[in-house]
């Protein structure tokens, strides 16, 4: 029986959430911060915002998989979702809260799970593994960000 697997991140961006959902949005941007696994990211369709879409190749046991994500706003300011297209069941959902100058960036990461021994093991390495990846990423556009002040 298939199941779904869910992962979280969060980091305190020093940014105020106009901006940093700007730079989460800009999916030419975007492609620059996303860690490995991840690689081989281009922008396929627009480019900033909801109609975007990026492909992307992830190692995968042992393999590469193409991951097509198209991206909505649901909360246009507040909440940007990356959808995979391939199949896989992936949604990617970044929330932003802010925090005075600052901004609370929260990324969920769920996707349908393997079934049998494989699902065992993956829902138990897979949170672990993205949590790692998304912090990751938090912290290279949290970088970008001051970077970016700093100039």
């Amino acid at each position: 029986m298939a199941h779904t697997v869910t992962a979280s991140a969060e980091h305190t961006i020093d940014a105020p959430s106009d901006e940093v959902y700007r730079y989460l949005a800009d999916m030419h941007l975007h492609a620059r911060f996303l860690p490995a696994p991840f690689y081989d990211c281009e922008v396929v369709e627009g480019g900033v915002g909801t109609g975007s879409g990026i492909q992307v190749k992830i190692d995968f046991a042992g393999g590469a998989k193409v991951i097509r994500m198209k991206v909505t706003e649901p909360t246009p300011g507040r909440t940007l979702v990356l959808t995979d297209t391939n199949g896989s069941g992936l949604v990617t959902t970044y929330t932003l809260t802010p925090q005075g100058g600052q901004t609370l960036v929260k990324v969920t990461a769920s996707f349908d799970g393997e079934s049998g021994v494989a699902g065992f093991v993956e829902r138990i390495a897979a949170p672990r593994r993205l949590h790692s990846i998304y912090t990751k990423e938090l912290a290279a556009f949290d970088a970008h960000a001051r970077e970016q002040r700093a100039r």
